[in-house]
Protein backbone atom coordinates (compact mmCIF):
# COMPACT_ATOMS: atom_id res chain seq x y z
CA UNK A 1 0.00 0.00 0.00
CA UNK A 2 2.71 2.46 0.94
CA UNK A 3 6.42 1.80 0.66
CA UNK A 4 6.92 4.72 3.05
CA UNK A 5 5.11 2.77 5.77
CA UNK A 6 6.81 -0.56 4.96
CA UNK A 7 10.25 1.06 5.09
CA UNK A 8 9.57 2.64 8.49
CA UNK A 9 8.67 -0.65 10.23
CA UNK A 10 11.67 -2.17 11.99
CA UNK A 11 12.18 -5.95 11.85
CA UNK A 12 13.73 -7.49 14.96
CA UNK A 13 14.75 -11.13 14.52
CA UNK A 14 14.32 -13.65 17.35
CA UNK A 15 12.09 -11.44 19.51
CA UNK A 16 10.40 -12.28 21.84
CA UNK A 17 11.80 -15.77 21.20
CA UNK A 18 13.98 -17.52 18.61
CA UNK A 19 12.36 -17.92 15.21
CA UNK A 20 10.03 -14.92 15.55
CA UNK A 21 10.50 -11.87 13.31
CA UNK A 22 9.00 -9.03 15.36
CA UNK A 23 7.52 -6.15 13.35
CA UNK A 24 8.08 -3.00 15.39
CA UNK A 25 5.73 -0.16 14.46
CA UNK A 26 7.19 2.24 17.03
CA UNK A 27 9.72 3.28 14.39
CA UNK A 28 6.80 4.10 12.08
CA UNK A 29 4.93 6.02 14.78
CA UNK A 30 7.95 8.11 15.85
CA UNK A 31 8.29 9.44 12.30
CA UNK A 32 5.91 12.36 11.67
CA UNK A 33 5.54 11.59 7.96
CA UNK A 34 5.04 7.87 8.60
CA UNK A 35 2.43 8.47 11.31
CA UNK A 36 0.59 10.98 9.13
CA UNK A 37 0.59 8.60 6.14
CA UNK A 38 -0.72 5.76 8.31
CA UNK A 39 -3.56 7.91 9.65
CA UNK A 40 -4.35 9.24 6.18
CA UNK A 41 -4.63 5.78 4.63
CA UNK A 42 -6.92 4.52 7.38
CA UNK A 43 -9.06 7.64 7.19
CA UNK A 44 -9.39 7.43 3.40
CA UNK A 45 -10.51 3.81 3.68
CA UNK A 46 -13.07 4.35 6.45
CA UNK A 47 -14.26 7.96 5.96
CA UNK A 48 -17.52 7.01 4.21
CA UNK A 49 -18.37 4.08 6.47
CA UNK A 50 -21.10 4.41 9.06
CA UNK A 51 -19.02 4.16 12.25
CA UNK A 52 -20.14 5.19 15.73
CA UNK A 53 -16.97 4.35 17.67
CA UNK A 54 -13.42 3.19 17.13
CA UNK A 55 -12.04 0.59 19.55
CA UNK A 56 -8.29 0.14 19.87
CA UNK A 57 -6.48 -2.83 21.39
CA UNK A 58 -3.81 -2.14 24.01
CA UNK A 59 -1.35 -0.68 23.49
CA UNK A 60 -0.33 0.26 19.97
CA UNK A 61 -3.93 0.05 18.75
CA UNK A 62 -4.60 3.05 21.00
CA UNK A 63 -2.31 5.25 18.91
CA UNK A 64 -3.85 4.83 15.47
CA UNK A 65 -7.32 4.13 16.89
CA UNK A 66 -7.49 7.43 18.76
CA UNK A 67 -6.13 9.44 15.83
CA UNK A 68 -8.62 7.78 13.48
CA UNK A 69 -11.54 8.32 15.87
CA UNK A 70 -10.74 12.03 16.02
CA UNK A 71 -10.46 12.27 12.22
CA UNK A 72 -13.80 10.44 11.81
CA UNK A 73 -15.48 12.59 14.47
CA UNK A 74 -16.42 9.63 16.69
CA UNK A 75 -15.50 8.42 20.16
CA UNK A 76 -12.65 6.06 21.05
CA UNK A 77 -12.86 3.02 23.34
CA UNK A 78 -9.73 1.36 24.74
CA UNK A 79 -9.70 -2.43 24.91
CA UNK A 80 -7.34 -3.07 27.83
CA UNK A 81 -5.51 -5.92 29.46
CA UNK A 82 -7.10 -7.37 32.58
CA UNK A 83 -7.17 -5.14 35.65
CA UNK A 84 -6.30 -1.82 33.95
CA UNK A 85 -9.74 -0.17 33.79
CA UNK A 86 -11.15 1.60 36.88
CA UNK A 87 -14.93 1.10 36.50
CA UNK A 88 -17.11 -1.99 36.04
CA UNK A 89 -15.87 -4.12 33.15
CA UNK A 90 -16.68 -7.12 31.03
CA UNK A 91 -13.83 -9.37 29.94
CA UNK A 92 -13.03 -11.93 27.30
CA UNK A 93 -10.44 -14.64 27.80
CA UNK A 94 -8.40 -15.96 24.88
CA UNK A 95 -5.68 -18.51 24.28
CA UNK A 96 -2.00 -17.71 24.05
CA UNK A 97 0.68 -20.08 22.86
CA UNK A 98 1.33 -21.21 26.45
CA UNK A 99 -1.69 -20.24 28.50
CA UNK A 100 -4.49 -17.71 28.51
CA UNK A 101 -4.90 -13.96 28.71
CA UNK A 102 -7.85 -11.62 29.14
CA UNK A 103 -8.90 -8.26 27.74
CA UNK A 104 -11.56 -5.96 29.15
CA UNK A 105 -13.72 -2.96 28.31
CA UNK A 106 -15.96 -0.84 30.49
CA UNK A 107 -19.56 -2.04 30.71
CA UNK A 108 -20.73 1.35 29.45
CA UNK A 109 -18.22 1.58 26.57
CA UNK A 110 -20.85 1.12 23.84
CA UNK A 111 -24.52 1.83 23.31
CA UNK A 112 -26.66 -1.04 22.03
CA UNK A 113 -26.34 -1.39 18.28
CA UNK A 114 -23.41 0.98 17.83
CA UNK A 115 -21.24 0.28 14.81
CA UNK A 116 -17.64 -0.23 15.92
CA UNK A 117 -14.39 -0.28 13.97
CA UNK A 118 -11.65 -2.32 15.69
CA UNK A 119 -8.06 -1.11 15.18
CA UNK A 120 -4.72 -2.65 16.15
CA UNK A 121 -1.15 -2.40 14.98
CA UNK A 122 -0.73 -6.02 13.88
CA UNK A 123 -2.72 -9.18 13.17
CA UNK A 124 -0.87 -12.47 13.50
CA UNK A 125 -2.77 -15.53 14.79
CA UNK A 126 -5.90 -13.46 15.49
CA UNK A 127 -6.47 -14.46 19.12
CA UNK A 128 -6.52 -10.97 20.59
CA UNK A 129 -8.50 -9.43 17.73
CA UNK A 130 -11.17 -12.15 17.83
CA UNK A 131 -11.41 -11.81 21.61
CA UNK A 132 -11.89 -8.05 21.17
CA UNK A 133 -14.62 -8.65 18.56
CA UNK A 134 -16.38 -11.09 20.92
CA UNK A 135 -16.13 -8.60 23.80
CA UNK A 136 -17.49 -5.70 21.74
CA UNK A 137 -20.44 -7.81 20.60
CA UNK A 138 -21.14 -9.03 24.16
CA UNK A 139 -21.37 -5.37 25.13
CA UNK A 140 -24.13 -4.90 22.54
CA UNK A 141 -22.26 -3.28 19.66
CA UNK A 142 -21.66 -4.49 16.11
CA UNK A 143 -18.25 -4.89 14.47
CA UNK A 144 -18.20 -3.18 11.07
CA UNK A 145 -14.56 -3.88 10.31
CA UNK A 146 -11.10 -4.64 11.64
CA UNK A 147 -8.13 -2.52 10.60
CA UNK A 148 -4.45 -3.30 11.10
CA UNK A 149 -1.27 -1.50 10.19
CA UNK A 150 0.49 -4.85 9.58
CA UNK A 151 -0.86 -8.29 8.78
CA UNK A 152 1.04 -11.56 8.84
CA UNK A 153 -1.29 -13.65 6.65
CA UNK A 154 0.80 -16.82 6.95
CA UNK A 155 -0.12 -17.03 10.65
CA UNK A 156 -3.84 -17.39 9.91
CA UNK A 157 -5.37 -14.53 11.88
CA UNK A 158 -6.75 -12.66 8.88
CA UNK A 159 -8.47 -15.83 7.64
CA UNK A 160 -10.04 -16.42 11.08
CA UNK A 161 -11.44 -12.90 11.13
CA UNK A 162 -12.74 -13.16 7.57
CA UNK A 163 -14.28 -16.56 8.39
CA UNK A 164 -16.25 -14.83 11.17
CA UNK A 165 -17.70 -12.48 8.58
CA UNK A 166 -15.72 -9.36 9.50
CA UNK A 167 -14.08 -7.09 6.95
CA UNK A 168 -10.29 -6.81 7.26
CA UNK A 169 -8.20 -3.89 6.04
CA UNK A 170 -4.43 -3.75 6.43
CA UNK A 171 -1.82 -1.33 5.19
CA UNK A 172 1.13 -3.72 4.90
CA UNK A 173 1.39 -7.50 4.54
CA UNK A 174 4.49 -9.42 5.46
CA UNK A 175 4.13 -12.86 3.87
CA UNK A 176 6.65 -15.36 5.20
CA UNK A 177 9.20 -12.66 5.88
Amino acid sequence: MSELIRNKIRAIPDFPKPGIMFRDVTTLFKDAQGLAETARLFYEHYELWSIDKVAGIEARGFIIGAILAEKLGVGFVPIRKKGKLPAAVMGEEYDLEYGKDKIEAHLDAFEAGERVLLIDDLIATGGTALAACNLIEKLGAKIVGCGFVVSLPDLGGVKKILDRGYEVFDLIKFNGE
